[in-house]
């Protein structure tokens, strides 16, 4: 029997089912998640809880959904979440959870890297685009974009990018589109937040840092949902964010490491500063303003 009345989160047991079947393997790109009726009943949730959650999943590139009847109709598996070691990360948390501020710290530590390096690599790659145009031949690049970190490998399966790793920017940007819904209530928008930080993580190419990244996830979230009570005002607050979301990303097309840097750490410790009454950690290894 639905249960939707007496949770208004039930979306989101269904968000982590879905995650944990594709973490255990059960689902696999290329493979269609039940239908939307199977789902509510073996869930116990409303299908409109169903329906939320695989809006979610499809803004957070994990699954794309088609109206209509028939073979092609439904839901896609077309990306998985990190590999074992988020995993072994997501059972920590679950088990023994970590400090909030110890999870800012290592926000502010590893986000502000990610975002100054895909803007230095942004800059690499204009420069190999200018050598490109001025000679009209491709000999050489390879070898200079390896001298300049231009190539990129790892992450999950969500297809290439000349910018970053598996699906680049777009991928954020995509998550960022979808941030800009008016229907979204404050719980999705947060959940489409924490996977935009994991999309640039993703992007860098880095395993480990994608895969920390994305076993911090749930944590990262649970602690911006937790501060949702000491917001005044969300709709000022959610435009603020995505004013800063969209200037990370500009300033990482624009090639400007400093500001990308600086704007990635204010945008972390702005949020917990505004929703935890103890002063936002700012670790050693944070980069000062530019």
């Amino acid at each position: 029997m639905p249960i939707e009345a007496e949770s208004p989160r039930a979306w989101r047991a269904v968000l982590e089912h879905v995650e944990r079947r594709l973490l255990d393997g059960d689902l696999l790109p290329g493979e269609r998640l039940p239908g939307e009726r199977a789902l509510a009943a073996d869930l116990g949730v409303g299908r409109s809880s169903v329906r939320e959650a695989l809006r979610v999943l499809e803004a957070m590139g994990l699954v794309r959904t088609a109206s209509g009847s028939g073979p092609n109709a439904g839901a896609i598996i077309v990306a998985t979440p990190g590999g074992a070691m988020s995993a072994l990360m997501r059972l920590q948390v679950a088990a023994h959870g970590f400090p909030v501020a110890d999870i800012v710290r290592t926000r502010l530590i590893l986000e502000s890297a990610v975002a100054g390096e895909l803007a230095e690599r942004a800059g690499a790659e204009a420069g190999l685009e200018t050598l490109r145009s001025s000679t009209g031949e491709g000999a050489g690049l390879e070898t200079l974009r390896s001298s300049t970190g231009g190539s990129s490998t790892g992450g999950s399966s969500t297809g290439g990018s000349s910018t970053g790793g598996p699906g680049g920017l777009p991928a954020a940007e995509r998550l960022l589109d979808a941030m800009d819904s008016p229907d979204l209530e404050p719980a999705e928008f947060l959940a489409l937040d924490a996977a935009f930080h994991l999309a640039l993580a993703e992007a860098s190419g880095n395993q480990v840092v994608t895969a920390t990244m994305a076993g911090l996830r749930s944590s990262i979230e649970g602690y911006a949902l937790d501060g949702l009570a000491r917001i005044d005002d969300w709709h000022a607050t959610s435009a603020r964010l995505r004013r800063e979301h969209r200037g990370v990303v500009d300033a990482i097309r624009a090639a400007d490491a400093p500001t990308a840097r600086r704007r990635i750490h204010d945008h972390i410790s702005g949020y917990y500063a505004e929703t935890f009454p103890e002063p936002a950690p700012t670790p050693a290894a944070a980069p000062a303003h530019a």
